[in-house]
C-alpha cells in the first residue's frame, strides 16, 4: 500500500476527498445524503481536472517526481508477463537503481530496462534514489546487446534525476559508460522504444534513452538539469526551482516541439500516481502501436532512422 502523499497544490482537492469520507460514515449510520455526496464527488473530479490541466512547468516537475507514481518494476508487473530480472555488469557488481531482463509483451519476447527507484527510506537507498552508478549502465548495455544478439526489442523506462555523482563512480568512469551506451545505442539493430515515465535528467537519462521511438508520459519531465540544479548554477540558489523550470520547459508539451519525443501518453486526470492501473494500460497501448510499425523495418532501416532522428534534433527555438 503506498503512502498518502499529497503536493501543495492536491490539498483542496484531498479536503473535499475527506469531507466526502466523513459523509459515507454518517451514511452507513443511516442518514440518506447521497445526494450532497455525489454534488462533492461532481466537484472534486471538476477540481481535478482544472487543477491538473493547468499546472505550471515547475507542478509539473513536483508531479513527475511524486512519490507514488508507478516506477518501472509496477510497469513490469502490469504490463509485462514471464520478467526474469538479470543481474550485473560482469565486471563490478549489480547496480540496484537500474533493473532489467526478458520478458514477454502481449506473448512477444522483448527485453525491458528501466531506472528503478523507492518509496520508503530503507528502499530509497537500496536503489540509491534512481542514480545509477557505472556498473548499472553497463549492466543495461550488457542486456540490449544481450537483445540484439536473440533479435528482441527493447523496450526502456526513464526516471532517474540523473547518473550517480559519487567519487566511487567517477572513478569507475561514469562519463566512459554513459558514453558508450549512446554509442552503442546508436548502432543497435533491434527496436528499441524508450518511455520517459517520471523525471528524465540529464546524461543518467539519456543513457538509456536513444531510441527509434520516445513516448513521454504527460506529466512527466526530460531536461539536461534538474530545476534546482539549475538555478544553483545560474542564481546561486537552488530556491529558485521554480524559475528555473519556466527556463528549461522540460514537460511534454515542450519537448514535443523540439522533436525529441514522438508521443506525449495521456495520464489519468489527477496524475500516474492516482492510477497505476490505468497509466500503464495508457502506455502499453502506444507501445503496441509503435512496436508493430518499427517491426516492418529492417535493421539498416532502423539504424538509419535512428541516426537521422537525433541528427534532425540539432536546432534552435525560441
Amino acid at each position: 500500500m503506498a503512502t498518502p502523499f499529497h503536493l501543495e497544490f492536491e490539498k483542496p482537492i484531498v479536503e473535499l476527498e475527506r469531507k466526502i469520507d466523513e459523509l459515507n460514515l454518517l451514511a452507513n449510520g443511516g442518514l440518506d445524503i447521497r445526494a450532497d455526496v455525489a454534488t462533492l464527488e461532481k466537484r472534486v473530479e471538476e477540481m481535478r481536472e482544472e487543477i491538473f490541466s493547468n499546472l505550471s512547468r515547475w507542478q509539473t516537475a513536483q508531479v513527475a517526481r511524486h512519490i507514488n507514481r508507478p516506477f518501472t518494476l509496477d510497469y513490469i508487473r502490469l504490463m509485462f508477463t514471464e520478467f526474469v530480472e538479470l543481474h550485473g555488469d560482469r565486471n563490478f557488481g549489480d547496480d540496484h537503481a537500474i533493473v532489467g531482463g526478458p520478458a514477454r509483451f502481449d506473448g512477444r519476447p522483448v527485453m525491458v530496462i528501466g531506472h528503478q527507484k523507492g518509496r520508503d527510506t530503507k528502499e530509497k537507498v537500496f536503489r540509491n534514489f534512481g542514480m545509477p552508478n557505472p556498473e548499472g549502465y553497463r549492466k543495461a548495455l550488457r542486456l540490449m546487446q544481450m537483445a540484439e544478439q536473440f533479435k528482441l526489442p527493447v523496450i526502456t523506462f526513464v526516471d532517474t534525476p540523473g547518473a550517480y555523482p559519487g567519487i566511487g563512480a567517477e572513478e569507475r568512469g561514469q562519463a566512459e559508460a554513459i558514453a558508450r551506451n549512446l554509442r552503442e545505442m546508436a548502432s543497435l539493430k533491434t527496436p528499441i522504444i524508450v518511455c520517459i515515465t517520471g523525471e528524465g535528467g540529464s546524461g543518467g537519462a539519456l543513457a538509456i534513452a536513444v531510441g527509434d521511438r520516445i513516448l513521454m508520459l504527460e506529466h512527466s519531465v526530460y531536461a539536461v538539469i534538474s530545476p534546482e540544479g539549475c538555478a544553483a548554477i545560474l542564481w546561486s540558489d537552488g530556491t529558485k526551482g521554480a524559475q528555473a523550470a519556466e527556463a528549461l520547459k522540460p514537460t511534454a508539451r515542450d519537448i514535443i516541439k523540439l522533436d525529441v519525443i514522438d508521443e506525449i501518453v495521456s495520464e489519468p486526470i489527477g496524475g500516474a500516481h492516482r492510477d497505476h492501473e490505468a497509466t500503464a494500460k495508457a502506455m502499453k497501448e502506444a507501445i503496441a502501436r509503435h512496436l508493430a510499425e518499427l517491426s516492418k523495418l529492417s535493421a539498416d532501416e532502423l539504424v538509419e532512422g535512428r541516426y537521422n532522428k537525433f541528427r534532425a534534433m540539432t536546432r534552435c527555438v525560441e
